[in-house]
């Protein structure tokens, strides 16, 4: 076997087709756009690497590329753990233990020269919304942005001495069902009216104002978390301007008490029921054509919910159902939309899970965020929970 960096032409185009050997006669892959993957490699696009880097490799095997995998740094992420912790990502691999412990290796030994302890993966260069985890359970075609693998996958990271970080779970939400629990939305229905609370769907045209608000929320709603890190306002501005053909401004909501922002709710269309029928991953005026064309045909009948906050003052106010109930006001007007789901949450945050328990999710999927100690004596400590 062989390992080969990514740094040209050909082996960046081998980096991109190697997922279509992998999962050619799988019917639950859905091709990303090659464009959204290139961009995460590029600091002119993704601001986390800004102070940070990262390096692709391929594994070849009789002449044949078998695996991929990429390695990477940010300070925003790496400083944020009891131990300096890289990350990986953009892991493909044959079901073959001693390629996939060779691209292991090669990622681990560069995140040791940047003077890392420790490794999680498979996770993203940037915001955890996007292609995190490894799927463990629930192989079916997955929303977008979330990460899809085949089962052996697991095992793979396992047999390596990599250990469950955090479980992240998938709800899902038939929007259509009659059998909806009929008592939190009354309550939601009542909460959405308490007097002194306001309710603002995100507008373009008024993005900088939504921009702070939702930083204001971020810094109190998020600090608990065990990988909290600040957020620059350009990120958000510049990934709003990049999802602009995707995102439904009605799907972003904000919520006030006295005229001061304390809760954020974002939901995208599942573009994945697009990018499904553009098999290629290349973005040309045709496929663009056909994907706006296809939209404007109300294909997306799915949604997924990215992120919600409130600030710890309101967290146990019923804002969470209210959002929720004025969402689903929007998704009346929007028949279309008869499925969402809601992903993901993590095991460390049994609140979140009680909320999209009580709104009639149903647990679908399940995702593990996974950790590798370079020094193998140290204990090993799962993600604390968030306690109120």
């Amino acid at each position: 076997m062989q390992i080969i960096q990514v740094d040209d032409k050909k082996s960046v185009n081998a980096f991109h087709e190697l997922p279509y050997t992998i999962y050619k006669n799988d019917p639950n892959w859905v091709p990303p756009l090659r464009i959204m993957v290139e961009n995460t490699f590029n600091p002119g696009k993704n601001n986390s690497l800004k102070h940070g880097d990262a390096q692709r490799w391929l594994v070849e095997k009789d002449g044949h590329v078998v695996g991929r995998i990429s390695a990477f740094v940010t300070d925003t992420y790496a400083y944020s753990f009891e131990q300096p912790t890289g990350g990986i990502g953009f892991f493909e691999c044959i079901d073959d233990q001693d390629a996939a412990n060779l691209l292991f290796d090669t990622a681990i030994s560069w995140l040791k020269s940047k003077n890392m302890e420790a490794v999680d993966g498979p996770i993203n260069i940037g915001e955890n919304f996007f292609n995190w985890g490894v799927l463990v359970d629930g192989f079916m075609q997955q929303t977008f942005g979330m990460q899809y693998n085949l089962p052996y996958y697991a095992k793979l990271f396992n047999a390596y001495g990599f250990q469950t970080y955090y479980e992240q779970y998938s709800y899902h939400l038939n929007i259509t069902s009659p059998d909806l629990p009929e008592r939190f939305w009354k309550i939601a229905a009542w909460m959405a009216k308490k007097p002194g609370y306001t309710y603002a769907q995100f507008r373009f045209a008024q993005k900088e104002k939504f921009i702070a608000d939702f930083i204001a929320i971020y810094e109190q709603a998020w600090v608990k978390h065990d990988n909290y890190k600040r957020i620059d306002p350009e990120d958000i501005n510049k990934m709003l301007e990049e999802s602009k053909m995707m995102l439904e401004e009605d799907f972003i909501w904000f919520v006030y008490h006295d005229g001061k922002p304390i809760a954020f709710f974002m939901m995208v269309p599942d573009l994945n029921q697009l990018f499904k029928r553009i098999r290629s991953g290349k973005v040309n005026l045709y496929n663009l054509m056909k994907m706006l064309w296809l939209r404007r045909r109300k294909v997306i009948t799915g949604c997924r919910v990215l992120v919600m906050g409130v600030i710890p003052k309101f967290q146990k106010s019923g804002i969470e159902s209210a959002i929720f109930y004025q969402l689903r006001q929007v998704l009346v007007k929007k028949p279309w939309y008869t499925d969402m789901e809601m992903s993901w949450v993590g095991d460390f945050n049994p609140k979140m899970i009680a909320i999209f328990k009580a709104v009639g999710g149903e647990h679908e999927k399940t995702h593990k965020t996974l950790r590798y100690l370079f020094d193998r004596n140290k204990e090993f400590k799962r993600a604390p929970i968030i306690e109120d």
